[in-house]
């Protein structure tokens, strides 16, 4: 059963509606014992970087997802600030993130011939991908995602990074580590593209 975790922020109806339409069995829940069953995983997620994590502390979600992720190796997707949850840190707190990824959020800055853009970055983006991965199956020559976001993830290490975008620059806005995904844009404002994404993500198996 793939788990949505609710733990208090995210657009949980968008993403359950998306799962559904997509032919997906799902449920979310912040239960721990249901968490514990769960053969993949989603973490959503909207809002400050904080206040993610100590949503997370204040469920006592972190050693259940721990366990899940890194000693059972379950299959995680975050979205959004689900991404940059797993991240080490970001600069938008003082908080220490899950550290899944060796990675840091940080703010958009534009100067100079790009100081006219605006935050958030908001709007639809062409993906470009870094590296081949089952997730993206059917979306290598047609992809359209859409986000809402101020901070982007900055990765240590270039393995990590699936896929980036363009926004002044060139940023990461896939990543991974085994069997963590992450990406910053929303699949479940992303059309017939975040359903086939969110498919991929339902029927991958990790080897």
């Amino acid at each position: 059963m793939l788990i949505v975790i609710d733990y208090g922020t995210g657009n949980l109806g968008s993403i359950a509606n998306i799962l559904k339409k997509a032919g997906i069995e799902s449920n979310v829940s912040s239960d721990i014992d249901v968490i514990e069953k769960a053969d993949r995983l989603i973490l959503p997620g909207v809002g400050s970087f904080d206040n993610g994590m100590k949503q997370l502390e204040e469920r006592g979600l972190i050693p259940v997802l721990n366990k899940k992720v890194l000693i059972d190796k379950t299959p995680i997707l975050g979205i959004c600030l689900g991404l940059q949850l797993m991240g080490k840190s970001s600069e938008e707190g003082t908080l220490s993130g899950l550290g899944w990824i060796d990675a840091q959020s940080i703010r958009f800055r534009f100067d100079g011939q790009i100081a006219h853009l605006k935050t958030p970055h908001m709007g639809w983006n062409i993906l470009s991908y870094a590296k081949p991965h089952p997730i993206f199956t059917g979306l290598y020559d047609e992809n359209r995602f859409y986000f809402v976001h101020s901070y982007y993830l900055v990765c240590k290490h270039s393995d990590s990074v699936m896929a980036t975008t363009e926004y002044g620059f060139k940023f990461t806005c896939a990543a991974m580590n085994e069997n963590i995904l992450g990406v910053q844009f929303h699949p479940e404002k992303s059309h017939k593209f975040g359903m086939r994404l969110l498919k991929n993500f339902a029927e991958w198996e990790k080897t």
